[in-house]
Order: structure tokens, then C-alpha cells, then sequence
């Protein structure tokens, strides 16, 4: 399993939300290009980097941001956030993601997302992140009638093969992941790769995600609020 260590972008500063309420936001770094860099130098080899102004905004605003990163780093970066058309998908890979996460567009223009997956299919990433259950929308502000698991059925159909998927109500709590949500995901769209995102709190949380056959963890607030050290996530990259 690859722990992927997350970077949340507001104005350019490094922060975390709460439940993915815009108003519970901390902020712990004014330069996200030091916090990629002790990343790397802990020996870790991948970084979520989220544009959560873009998510609620009308494209993405922290591409720059993106660039930097790339260009000083050799981690491999997923980009989301703000990916409303493909001239934003081809702007995140120019700008030095190596991956993409689309997922609003993906519900809002189905048809033209679909159309796209043979000339991206290994650089793109589904986002699907739920709320009790059902697929939440344009930074999480917007709710569907979609349930999590069916939308990702629906998604590996048509050529995503990996997900990256939030239970909203524990990103940023750390009160654990949804285990089960991961498990009825895995059960249910047999042969994609997924990749947890909300809730870890320790290493047996990680431990555990591992031997549940994940592909992958993202690490933020755990981190950030010291429950997590980068030698104890390198410890379990290696291991896993």
C-alpha cells in the first residue's frame, strides 16, 4: 500500500479542513513547497495536492503551486480540485501532475468525461467523495442522490481504474477511516484500486487499510497535528 501524504492549498497556504467545512480550517504553513520537500526527504514518493480554492471556484488557482513543487521535487503528485473542463485536466499534467483527480466533472459532464478516459486512462484519477453515503459535488458543498459505491461501479465500467475516495464526515476529525465504506467499495467494483482519504489518526489505522488491501492511504491532518511522525510513515511505506 503507498501512504500518500496530503498538501491542502487556500491562498497559497498549506491548511486542513473540518468534515470539509470551509469555516473549520486550520492553517499550518505558509510554504507548501518546505512541506513537499520534508516529505521527500523522509524518503516518501508521493503527494496529494488538493486546490480547494478551485474546488469551489470556476478552475484551478494554485497551479503555480503545482509547478513549483514538480519542478523541485521527484515526488509523484495527484492534482484535484477545479478540474471543470479538459483544458484544466491538460493544464494540471502541463504544469507537472502526474495524476488528476476528476471529481465533480465527472458527475456534471458525464459525457464528456467519458469521452476523454482512452486519451488520459493512465492519468487520471475518479474522486469520489460521499456524505452519508451518496456523492457530494463542487468542494463538497453540493450533495447528490447518487450512492458512493454505485457511482464507482458506474465509473469502472466505463475505464477508471483507481479511486480516491473521502467520507466527508471524517476528513480532517481524526476518528479513523471508513473501513467499511473501503471494504463495500473493494466487494462490490471487484479490480479497481482504492485509495483512502479521511480519518486516518495513527499507524494502526494505516496498518490496518493495508491489510485490508488498499492501494493506497493519504495522510494529512495526522500528520500535521503530530499523531503521525514521517519516520513512522515511512516505516509503514516500506512495510507495505
Amino acid at each position: 500500500m503507498r501512504i500518500i501524504p496530503a498538501i491542502d492549498l487556500i491562498g497559497g497556504n498549506v491548511v486542513r479542513l473540518r468534515g470539509g467545512d470551509y469555516n473549520e480550517k486550520s492553517q499550518y504553513s505558509t510554504s507548501p513547497l518546505d512541506v513537499a520537500k520534508r516529505f521527500e526527504d523522509a524518503g516518501l514518493r508521493y503527494l496529494h495536492l488538493v486546490d480547494l480554492d478551485g474546488a469551489k471556484g470556476s478552475g484551478p488557482m494554485n497551479l503555480k503551486t503545482l509547478e513549483t513543487i514538480a519542478s523541485n521535487t521527484k515526488l509523484v503528485i495527484d492534482y484535484g480540485g477545479g478540474i471543470k473542463e479538459k483544458s484544466h485536466l491538460v493544464s494540471a499534467i502541463d504544469a507537472g501532475a502526474n495524476e488528476v483527480s476528476l471529481g465533480s466533472i465527472v458527475v456534471k459532464k458525464w459525457d464528456d468525461v467519458t469521452s476523454w478516459i482512452d486519451e488520459f486512462r493512465n492519468r487520471i484519477i475518479l474522486s469520489a467523495d460521499a456524505r452519508n453515503g451518496y456523492i457530494a459535488v463542487s468542494g463538497w458543498q453540493e450533495s447528490t442522490e447518487m450512492p458512493v459505491v454505485d457511482f464507482i461501479a458506474r465509473c469502472h465500467s466505463k475505464g477508471f481504474s483507481k479511486v480516491i475516495s473521502t467520507d466527508i464526515s471524517r476528513d480532517g476529525m481524526l476518528t479513523g477511516p471508513s473501513f467499511s465504506l473501503y471494504r463495500d467499495i473493494m466487494e462490490k467494483v471487484p479490480g479497481i484500486k482504492v485509495v483512502a482519504s479521511g480519518g486516518v489518526s495513527s499507524r494502526e489505522d494505516l496498518v490496518r487499510l493495508a491489510e485490508d488491501g488498499l492501494d493506497g492511504a493519504i495522510v494529512g491532518k495526522a500528520y500535521y497535528e503530530g499523531r503521525i511522525t514521517l519516520e513512522e510513515l515511512r516505516e509503514v511505506d516500506d512495510a507495505c
